[in-house]
């Protein structure tokens, strides 16, 4: 059974471990610092020196230990004093911002100019290996082609969309019966499961059945792929992960084992893929796709580089979708009205519900064609501004290449939800769940982040597709 992360960081011990060490490199960091200034500067004068620009600094990385669970919250205490500021950590720095000039600049004005860099790889690699979230260059660009290519054919988007619909009548089987029980429910746990499934088998083309968990092998996969998650983020506010690592000791113990978990099952799926004849193996899940990219090209398509690009794919598309449902359906428990009005426009939409009487799922699935969809614009809107206070992706981690700026040679992270929460940029309703806030904003030419492609264009279908399934049985 595996020990709650939680659980390992609060022992006596690990406490002792930890306070040992926070005053081990606080005492190693000043000793630096005084050192650094009395080296001499050669090559630049005085004047030069303070024109280097420098962003305030909020805090140290003790900050983020400290606030770990609230790691969010806290960045936007700091983005409200200044969008743009430091994170200051014995070995390097980070800079955040949630400035919409800045981030604009930095993921599509200049996007080529920025990547992961080393140290992002370096803390990530072992999850995520070579895949597209930690790479640059090359191996980045031929995923993306990849990619494109694969989402671009119809037989897989029909395949996929097959897939949510049949584990989006399960997820409305295990929802209705807790509501007819009247039992409570981890509504997130739920979605992470049921969007795993889903994932799971559109990159791997094999059902993983997590939200029966009716599979041991199948269930610690997925407890393990979680936790090492957990674990490869806690690297970002742990300086001392890399000596545990080398040691054996601790939470990068706990990672390696879970991460041989999450191996083994992986190459298992691959090895049975492989022994498969072309006959056999289906073309519609994105690992048989590969498995044909790498018939022409074995020296650069490993198993390994395979490995990487699926569980990437995992990465990107279970969280998105879990965490946007959960935060959408938070809302809709704190605004009744809206809830009343989103089920209102399906029910007008579908045309199948007269009266209260039920319909049968599987005929109100056949009904969400994509047209249907698209007229469905409350929900549309209700889902952007979900997005736009709780982001996917609240922070993304990215390296300057070059420039003369105080990016330069420092982590860079662009705050998205930081950015839509900021009253003094949008408005004082900033941080208020409002339908109407997109409208307003836009009405007064001022430049709103989520009219930036690199943002939100369009709702994911499947997300749609998904919580059009549930708005019924609620």
């Amino acid at each position: 059974m595996a020990v709650p992360l939680t659980a390992v960081l609060r022992t006596p011990a690990a406490e002792a471990v930890a306070a040992f060490a926070l005053l081990l490199i606080a005492a190693v960091a000043l000793k630096l610092v005084l050192l650094w200034r009395k080296l001499p500067r050669s090559g630049r004068s005085s004047e030069e020196r303070r024109k280097k620009m420098y962003a305030p600094v909020a805090g140290t990385v003790f900050h983020h230990l400290l606030n770990f669970g609230r790691l969010y919250d806290f960045s936007t205490s700091c983005a409200r004093q200044n969008p743009t500021y430091r994170i200051l950590s014995p070995f390097h720095s980070e800079v955040y911002t949630a400035d919409p000039a800045n981030v604009e600049y930095i993921l599509k004005t200049n996007f080529t100019n920025y990547g992961k860099g080393d140290y992002n790889y370096c803390t990530l690699k072992d999850l995520l290996g070579d895949g597209i979230f930690a790479v640059d260059g090359e191996k980045w660009w031929h995923q993306r082609k990849i990619a494109s290519l694969v989402f671009s054919k119809r037989i897989f988007r029909e395949y996929s969309s097959i897939v949510f619909r049949g584990n989006a009548l399960k997820l409305v089987s295990v929802i209705a019966q807790a509501a007819r029980s009247n039992s409570r429910m981890d509504i997130q746990d739920i979605f992470m499961k049921s969007s795993m499934d889903s994932i799971f088998q559109v990159a791997f083309g094999v059902e993983l059945n997590s939200l029966s968990g009716s599979n041991e092998e199948e269930r610690n996969f997925t407890e393990a792929f979680d936790d090492a998650n957990v674990l490869i983020s806690w690297r970002y506010v742990d300086p001392l992960w890399k000596m545990k690592k080398f040691l054996n000791f601790g939470c990068e113990a706990e990672l390696k084992n879970k991460l041989k978990v999450v191996d083994d099952f992986v190459y298992k799926i691959l090895t049975h893929k492989v022994s498969q004849s072309s006959k056999q193996l289906q073309k519609e899940d994105i690992l048989s796709r590969l498995l044909n990219e790498r018939e022409q090209d074995p020296k650069n398509i490993t198993y390994q580089y395979l490995r990487d690009i699926t569980l990437n794919f995992l990465v990107a598309g279970r969280d998105s979708t879990a965490l946007t449902l959960s935060w959408f359906f938070y809302r809709l428990c704190l605004h009744a009205s809206i809830e009343e009005q989103v089920v209102r426009e399906v029910n007008a939409v579908t045309k199948l519900i007269h009266h209260d009487e039920p319909i049968a799922m599987d005929v109100f699935t056949a009904s969400l064609t994509d047209k249907v969809i698209e007229k469905m614009q409350y929900l549309h809107a209700t889902l952007t501004e979900t997005m736009r206070l709780h982001p996917a992706v609240p922070l993304d981690s990215i390296c300057q290449a070059s420039g003369p700026n105080y990016f330069c040679h420092s982590t860079r992270r662009t705050a998205i939800k930081l950015t839509g929460r900021l009253q003094d940029k949008w408005s004082s309703g900033a941080a208020k769940y409002d339908i109407s806030f997109e409208a307003k904003v836009e009405a007064s030419n001022k430049h709103y982040i989520f009219k930036l492609d690199i943002f939100l264009t369009e709702t994911p279908r499947f997300v749609s597709q998904m919580i059009l399934y549930q708005m019924v049985m609620m």
